[in-house]
């Protein structure tokens, strides 16, 4: 079952960044808004810093494969922005995963 769906234009990222709450670690940085919406929508920012364009789509995949594996766990209704830090670049799967939910567990939105 799919809960979730992309933020593509860049309004709708503008909005999460100004009107959301964000918490960070060595790996991301995450914003949560809520959307009074049935579903998700998630962005994903990766920066030219982070990498040439195959590395940052790499990276986009990534973060969307963690969100999609753990997607069931997450509360509905909320625009997530993640923004890929360089140093997530050098991290291992296991250690972005746990930085995903531990960044979600602390803004209430992971139901384990």
């Amino acid at each position: 079952m799919k809960f979730s769906e992309s933020l593509k234009k860049n309004i709708e990222f503008k909005n999460v960044y100004n009107n959301g709450k964000s918490l960070a670690d060595k790996n991301i940085v995450m914003y949560v808004l809520k959307n009074n919406l049935n579903k998700n929508r998630i962005g994903i920012s990766v920066s030219k810093k982070v990498g040439n364009s195959v590395v940052r789509h790499h990276m986009t995949r990534i973060f969307r494969e963690i969100y999609r594996i753990n997607e069931e766990n997450f509360e509905v209704g909320f625009d997530i922005v993640i923004i890929c830090r360089n140093k997530a670049l050098y991290t291992k799967f296991k250690n972005l995963v746990e930085s995903y939910i531990n960044l979600a567990k602390l803004h209430g939105i992971y139901k384990q």
